[in-house]
C-alpha cells in the first residue's frame, strides 16, 4: 500500500479480534440505518460492547468504518451485474441492476453523497469498491445501446448522476412516500428508444 492510498478495513484473523471487528460492524450497521453517516461512534462502540479505542484499532477513522459496512452491497452490485449480463433482454437487465442500485445508495441517510465522492476520489476508502460498481453498471448500460435499447448518447457518468438524484430523493422522503420506482420510469422514459436496432 503506498503512503497516500485509503486505509481499508480488514477483518483479523485471531479469534478475539475477528469477534470485536465483527460486533463492531453490526453496530455500525444498525446504528447508520437509523441515525445515518454521522452516528456516534460512541455509541457504535458501546453497542458493540467494546472500548472506543478498540473500534478506531480496527477503524482509524469515519471514512473506513462506513467503506467496510457498505463493501458487501457494492460487491452485491457487481455480483448482480455479472449474472445479469447475460440476460436475453438487456434493457430489463440495466432496469433491474438501477432499481437494486438505487436502493443501495439510499441505504441510510449521507450515504448517497458519500459514494457520490467516493467514485471520483481515489483518496476514499470506497473508491476501489465503486469504482468497480461503477465498471459494472456502465457494462450494463453499453451492452443495452449496443442492443439499440437505450440512447447511444448516454454516458455511464450520466447515468449514476442520474441515479444518484433519485436515491437522494428516497433516502431524504419519508418512508411511505417512496417514489422511486415512477422516477425511474420517467427517467427511462426519457433514455430509453422505442424500437431496438437489430441484431
Amino acid at each position: 500500500m503506498s503512503a497516500g492510498a485509503p486505509y481499508i478495513a480488514r477483518r483479523p484473523k485471531r479469534a478475539d479480534g475477528a469477534r470485536n471487528y465483527d460486533a463492531i460492524l453490526a453496530a455500525a450497521r444498525k446504528a447508520f440505518e437509523s441515525d445515518g453517516a454521522e452516528a456516534s461512534l460512541e455509541e457504535i462502540a458501546a453497542q458493540a460492547g467494546v472500548a472506543i479505542g478498540t473500534l478506531y484499532r480496527h477503524f482509524p477513522n469515519r471514512a473506513s468504518l462506513v467503506e467496510a459496512a457498505t463493501r458487501d452491497g457494492l460487491g452485491d452490485l457487481v455480483e448482480l451485474a455479472r449474472r445479469l449480463s447475460d440476460a436475453p433482454d438487456p434493457l430489463e437487465a440495466l432496469i433491474e441492476w438501477m432499481r437494486h442500485a438505487v436502493r443501495h445508495f439510499s441505504t441510510f441517510r449521507g450515504l448517497v453523497g458519500i459514494l457520490a465522492q467516493s467514485m471520483y476520489d481515489e483518496g476514499t476508502p470506497s473508491h476501489e469498491m465503486c469504482n468497480a460498481m461503477h465498471e459494472s453498471g456502465a457494462a450494463l448500460l453499453r451492452a443495452a445501446q449496443r442492443a439499440g435499447r437505450v440512447r447511444a448518447d448516454l454516458t455511464p457518468e450520466e447515468m449514476f448522476d442520474l441515479l444518484t438524484g433519485v436515491a437522494w430523493v428516497r433516502e431524504n422522503a419519508p418512508a411511505d412516500r417512496d417514489r422511486t420506482d415512477r422516477l425511474l420510469r420517467l427517467i427511462l422514459e426519457g433514455l430509453t428508444t422505442r424500437t431496438p436496432h437489430p441484431a
